[in-house]
């Protein structure tokens, strides 16, 4: 049984930071990668941030690059969002993912969810 749990969401002031913490506990056999998503409100769910631990490669929407940075503890199986210089546009429910291999071999993937930490910027 594989566990994810999101947290460090909050209310913040524009200008202001957070960091977001994800912490997958159970039994994963090995981690491909590790994502952040977000959803706003009337909005569809998007990529915001994504390492993958092949390779250590990075990936972030264009809208939060150069301002959020996605980072790792492989040995706690935490994936961390730190959230900088934050505006309005960036207020949403924040999600984590984690891109896992089962035991049976290279075709048994599985994905787990965290349950969402809410992020809101306002004066």
């Amino acid at each position: 049984q594989v566990r994810v749990v999101a947290s460090g969401g909050g209310l913040v002031r524009p200008g202001g930071s957070l960091r977001l913490s994800c912490e997958a506990t159970g039994s994963i056999f090995r981690v491909n990668a590790m994502g952040w998503y977000r959803q706003a409100p009337g909005k569809q769910r998007e990529l915001v941030a994504r390492l993958t631990t092949r390779d250590g490669n990075t990936d972030y929407a264009h809208s939060v690059e150069g301002r959020f940075t996605i980072s790792r503890d492989s040995a706690k199986n935490t994936v961390y969002l730190q959230l900088n210089s934050l505006q309005p546009e960036d207020t949403a429910d924040y999600y984590c993912k984690f891109e896992t291999l089962g035991p049976r071999g290279p075709l048994d993937h599985r994905d787990y969810w965290g349950q969402g930490t809410q992020v809101t910027v306002s004066s």
